[in-house]
């Protein structure tokens, strides 16, 4: 019976895992907008 809960566990890790692994990373800022070019007319 043991064996049947440590399968359901890894499983559970290895979802869990593979969702945070492919969530995007939240450090990365955003680039700051140019600012709008003047002509010169």
């Amino acid at each position: 019976m043991w064996v049947l809960y440590l399968e359901a566990f890894v499983a559970l890790f290895l979802l869990v895992f593979i969702v945070w692994w492919t969530m995007p990373s939240k450090k990365k800022r955003a680039a700051k907008p140019l600012p709008p070019k003047q002509d010169k007319d």
